[in-house]
């Protein structure tokens, strides 16, 4: 009987596009469930994938502190996510949550009313 042999999956070396890593950290940010710290792991595997040295460089952070920012060890400050998804060539957007209402306060006439905001 032949053995199978495997590797190790790596994103990194399936993210050869700008638009395929915009989608798989789009579907990271959607899987995370609050979980920073898988966020930044999705954008190592990014930025491995673009060149970590690169990125450092554009991000203007060494080499050695990008990685154990984007290790998914710990959860980086948001400035540094900030510099590094502008590094990466990325953008980060904001879209309203479906499905759940909320209560949005609002003046007319000078006095407070509320609504419902979908």
């Amino acid at each position: 009987m032949n053995k199978t042999t495997t590797t190790r999956y790596d994103v990194a070396e399936h993210l050869r596009t700008p638009e395929e890593m915009a989608a798989f950290l789009e579907a990271c940010l959607e899987e995370a469930d609050g979980d920073a710290s898988f966020i930044a792991k999705a954008l190592g595997d990014i930025a491995r994938a673009k060149g970590m040295a690169q990125v450092a460089k554009e991000a203007g952070l060494s080499r050695e502190s990008l990685y154990k920012a984007l290790s998914g060890e710990r959860s980086p400050d948001f400035d540094t996510i900030l510099k590094v998804v502008r590094a990466l060539g990325l953008k980060l957007h904001a879209e309203a949550a479906s499905g759940k209402s909320r209560s949005v306060a609002t003046r007319s006439s000078g006095r407070a009313t509320k609504r419902r905001a979908a």
